[in-house]
Parts: structure tokens; C-alpha cells; sequence
């Protein structure tokens, strides 16, 4: 036996003994090697006498020296493994009174709802039944040179999947005139100013915590400003910004921008307002007038909770209390859409529904159940802990879910031609589910099957293997086909089980394959996307699109057309 075989086994045999109070057993490290190792299951006669006693010389060590060879030859069998643990609810909220709790989500509609969109959603969704008070969906379109109807529309899509209920929906640009009553209101109070400096100056002042001299102006200056930049100001000429303080440490609090012009034509209100709200001044009063008693919202606008703070004090305006909680994304998945869309205009990713995208669409195409993304945002709770979580552990979320609707169909890739000798039935009748009731397909057959050749590697003449659901055969020939003879149907254990798929019915279909993005070195991942062609069942066409399968031996799978599914996760 190779050298770095023997050396994985031990490797196994002593992690699965430390786990499991030093003692570990010959069919266990069996299963787990042909597990990761499939093209050994041709050889199981003659690997399972060296396993035997791998096994025994590591169930011969006591646990100290077992630690000791694992510390010396596999260290990183100790490294904590990333595992994120199943919470009930979330924790509660203070200031709250029952059935008065109102929260909010705002997504800004500039790009296709994500990972993180879900997260903020499901939170504030949550504490708003939570409390039996009112949930808002509030579109943040106040930037018309980013947003769009598309995205608009992307969103509520989304959502509508992740089966968030609202109890109003509303946009924030529907409040135009109320934003610019409250600039005024500034502005003749003295609490913030119509600045006409350059933009590279603006940005000096502030890293220098210098005051310029726009903010020297009196009110009767600023008045006379704000009418300009309705009618005569043009884009980047003029902003309002609010007196705050240019000396403090934070920021955010020096003399941030309140509105400024835009004249790009806005997706519904059109040509109608030309000075728009930053994001801090719209969400401060959309957050008030719309009675919200907890904001919460991603941990990078931590900073900003001063300024909402000072802001709504400076209109006399009600505060809501403000919570913060870590940004969600996936590892090799980028949310950002500075980094996905030039990946679609290059080529290297499809568009926003591409397997390998932690958009919504995305995870919904490959077959991720919104009930998975709900319970795993769950389990990760209200941190402010950054959150750079493995795919898998969303994998592991769903696996709980599809398992039991998912119809088990036999499919092969790399297929080779196996003609079956003495085989005398004409169809088998196979369970759709090994435990639970999905009735049962019946396969026509005759003496002519595809099979995976990874299964038939280095096979000798007068191999057995045992065809799922039809017999055991005996090789007799292994060249450009493979020739064997049906010697019955007698279970045995030993006998290597595998898929097949009749010739006569096969139906070719393409299995896309997805991966992580980009890889630890943060580097496009040129191999993160599969595409081969595969056999399976006739039955496949009768399931519809989007049903979930698990393909025998090969792992969970979305039919996403009548010649294609996308590979879900083992």
C-alpha cells in the first residue's frame, strides 16, 4: 500500500480515537477513507486488513500518546473547527414594550439583495413578532444616480422568498418635502449651512479638523443658498452640511453632508426634486416620523449613531434606541458590488442568479431553502463579532431540510458501457426515499448500463459489485466495455454498491458545479465553476423545475431545466 495512504488512515484513526475517548473501530476509518477516497472501493478486500491494524495499534496507545503522535505528525487535527452553534431566539431587546416594538428595513435599491440583506431583514423581522409590533420595509432611494426599478423590484422579490411578511411598505423618497422642511428648519436655527467648497478642500479640512470658511456664513447667507441650490447650483457646487463639531475624534461628527444635488431622473419620482438627502438625514427622520423604536442595523454605521443622535436633538425629533450587529458574508463569496459586477462584465460570473454568488438568487437557483438561511442567521445571533462564516455551515442548515423531499435518482458521469450477461428481468422497481414514503419508479432495463468507470479503476477479472437496486455481477471483462454476468440478488455486505443508469432511457443532462469564488490569496478563482455531462433516470424529466434531488453517491441537487441541474452540496 502507498505510503500516503497508510499515512491518511492513521491520520483518521487517530482523530476519530481522541474524539471519542481513545478507541476507535475498523469500519468506522473504513467508511470515512472510502468516503474521501471513492476509487478504493475496488480494493476493500485488500485495504481492510492493513485498516485492521492501523486500528488496532492506535487502540493500543493510551490517550496521552495519542495526543503526543497527533501533536508531532497531525497538528491540525487540534486547530478548533469553525462551528457555529444553533441559538433559540434572539436576546431581548431593552426599552421595549409589548406590542409597541417597531423595527424597519431599509436596503438601498443600487444593487441585488444578498446574504447580508437577509440578515438585516431577518433580525428586524424577528424582534417585530418577537414583540407583536410592527415591521416597515423601507426602500432608501435617495441616491437616483445608483438606484434602479430593477434592483426595486429584486428586493421585494427576495424577500418575498425568504417569506418576510411587512406590515407597511413605503420609500423614503415618498418624504421629499418633509426632508427639505427639515433642512430649512436647520438652516434657520443656525445648526447647519449651504457649503460652495471644493470637494478636495472639504475632504482636507476634515482629515485637518479645520473649519472652512462657508461655516462662518450667517443664517440670512444660508438662506439665500438654499434657494440657489434648488434653481441655480449645479451638481458638486453646493452641499448642506450640519455644524457639528470639526475638532471631534469621531469623524462622522465633522460637519457631515446633509443633501446634495443630483440631477440624474429618478426611477419614480422622475425630474420632480434635484437636492437629495444623504443616507444619515434621511434615516434620522424616516426613522422618527415613522415611530421605529429600535434601528438596527450592520456594525459599520457604529460610528453614525452619534450623529443620529445629534441630528434628531438639533429638529427636537424622537430617537429610536439604535443596535448594531456584524456584517454576514461567506468565505471566496464576495458581497460587495464593487467586486461582483465587474466580474459580470468580464465574463467570469454569469449574472446575479450564478451558482456560485451569495446574491439571493443565487442561493435560491442552486437550491438553498430560504428556511436554511433563516435558521442559520438565527443561530449566529446578535454579535457585533465579525462574521466570515464557511459555506458549509449553511450547507449544514439545509441539508436538514431537503433531505427528506429530496427523490433519490442513480446518475453516472464518466460513464462507461457495462453489458450484463444471464440478466433476465426486463424492469426494477426502485423507493424514491430509503425512509420516508415518496412512492416508488419503475425502470425499465435490459442487459445494457452505463456506470461511473471511477467505480471500475484497476478492477480484475472476477470482481463483484452489486447494482443498486437490481443484483450482484461478476466481472468477466474490463476493456473499452465491461462484460459481466448476474449471479443474484443475495445482500452482501462486502460487495461494493453502486449507481447505474440504463442505456436504452439515459437521459444526458449537464451538472453545474459551483465552488468558492476566490481563494485564501483573495485571487479569482479560475476553476470555481464545473460543467459535465452526466446520465441519469428518465424519471428526471418528469420532476419539475426546482425540485430537489439527491443523485445517489454524488450528492443534493437542483433540476434548474429538463437538460440541467446545479450541484447543491453533499
Amino acid at each position: 500500500m502507498d505510503e500516503n495512504l497508510r499515512k491518511e488512515i492513521r491520520k483518521m484513526a487517530l482523530q476519530n480515537a481522541y474524539e471519542h475517548g481513545g478507541q476507535t473501530r475498523d469500519k468506522i476509518i473504513l467508511g470515512k477513507i472510502l468516503g474521501v477516497k471513492a476509487e478504493l472501493r475496488n480494493q476493500i478486500k485488500d485495504i481492510s486488513p492493513i485498516i485492521t491494524e492501523i486500528v488496532d495499534s492506535v487502540n493500543g496507545l493510551d490517550s496521552e500518546l495519542q495526543k503526543k503522535e497527533i501533536e508531532n505528525e497531525f497538528p491540525e487535527i487540534l486547530i478548533p473547527k469553525e462551528k457555529i452553534e444553533e441559538r433559540e431566539g434572539l436576546p431581548e431587546l431593552k426599552n421595549a414594550i409589548q406590542g409597541k416594538v417597531v423595527t424597519r428595513f431599509p436596503p438601498e435599491p443600487n444593487g441585488y439583495p444578498h446574504i447580508g440583506h437577509a440578515k438585516a431583514a431577518i433580525i428586524n423581522s424577528e424582534y417585530a413578532k418577537m414583540y407583536g409590533g410592527k415591521f416597515i420595509l423601507r426602500m432608501d432611494d435617495t441616491n437616483p444616480e445608483a438606484e434602479r426599478m430593477e434592483y426595486h423590484a429584486a428586493i421585494k422579490v427576495g424577500l418575498e422568498w425568504l417569506g418576510i411578511k411587512f406590515d407597511q411598505v413605503k420609500s423614503t423618497s415618498d418624504d421629499m418635502k418633509i426632508f427639505y422642511e427639515k433642512a430649512i428648519e436647520l438652516i434657520d436655527s443656525d445648526r447647519a449651512y449651504i457649503c460652495t467648497c471644493k470637494r478636495e478642500d472639504i475632504s482636507k479640512n476634515r482629515r485637518e479638523r479645520i473649519a472652512c470658511k462657508c461655516s462662518k456664513k450667517d443664517i440670512k447667507d444660508n438662506q439665500k443658498n438654499w434657494e440657489k441650490m434648488r434653481e441655480k447650483f449645479k451638481p458638486g457646487e453646493a452641499i448642506v452640511r450640519f455644524r457639528g463639531n470639526m475638532e471631534d475624534d469621531n469623524a462622522v461628527m465633522r460637519d457631515p453632508v446633509l443633501l446634495r444635488i443630483i440631477e440624474e431622473k429618478h426611477y419614480t419620482q422622475g425630474d420632480k426634486y434635484r437636492i437629495w438627502p444623504s443616507y444619515d438625514f434621511a434615516v434620522a427622520i424616516e426613522d422618527s416620523i415613522d415611530g421605529v423604536t429600535h434601528a438596527f442595523r450592520s456594525k459599520e454605521f457604529e460610528l453614525r449613531r452619534e450623529l443620529i443622535d445629534a441630528l434628531l436633538d438639533a429638529l427636537k425629533m424622537r430617537k429610536p434606541d439604535q443596535g448594531f450587529f456584524s456584517r454576514l458574508e461567506f468565505k471566496g463569496m464576495p458581497i460587495s458590488k464593487r467586486i461582483i459586477k465587474p466580474l459580470i462584465e468580464e465574463g467570469k460570473v454569469s449574472w446575479y442568479d450564478d451558482p456560485r454568488l451569495p446574491t439571493l438568487e443565487a442561493l435560491r437557483r442552486r437550491g438553498i431553502r430560504p428556511e436554511a438561511i433563516r435558521k442559520f442567521i438565527m443561530s449566529l445571533g446578535l454579535t457585533k463579532a465579525n462574521t466570515l462564516a464557511p459555506f458549509d455551515s449553511l450547507e449544514a442548515f439545509n441539508r436538514k431540510i431537503v433531505d427528506s423531499e429530496s427523490i433519490r435518482l442513480f446518475m453516472v458521469a464518466n460513464p462507461k458501457k457495462l453489458v450484463i450477461k444471464n440478466l433476465t428481468k426486463k424492469s426494477v422497481e426502485i423507493s424514491n426515499h430509503p425512509v420516508i414514503d415518496m412512492g416508488k419508479r419503475t425502470i425499465e432495463i435490459d442487459e445494457n448500463f452505463y456506470i461511473s468507470s471511477d467505480d471500475l479503476k484497476e478492477n480484475p477479472i472476477g470482481t463483484k459489485l452489486r447494482l443498486l437496486g437490481i443484483g450482484n455481477i461478476s466481472i468477466i471483462e474490463n476493456n473499452s466495455e465491461v462484460i459481466a454476468e448476474y449471479i443474484g440478488d443475495e445482500d452482501q455486505s462486502e460487495i461494493p454498491k453502486i449507481q447505474w443508469v440504463p442505456i436504452q432511457n439515459a437521459h444526458k443532462i449537464k451538472m453545474i458545479i459551483p465552488d468558492i469564488l476566490f481563494n485564501e490569496n483573495e485571487e479569482f478563482n479560475e476553476d470555481s465553476l464545473k460543467e459535465i455531462d452526466v446520465y441519469t433516470e428518465p424519471y428526471y424529466l418528469e420532476l419539475k423545475d426546482g425540485d430537489m434531488i439527491q443523485f445517489v453517491r454524488f450528492g443534493y441537487c437542483r433540476k434548474d431545466a429538463q437538460t440541467q441541474a446545479i450541484f447543491t452540496h453533499k
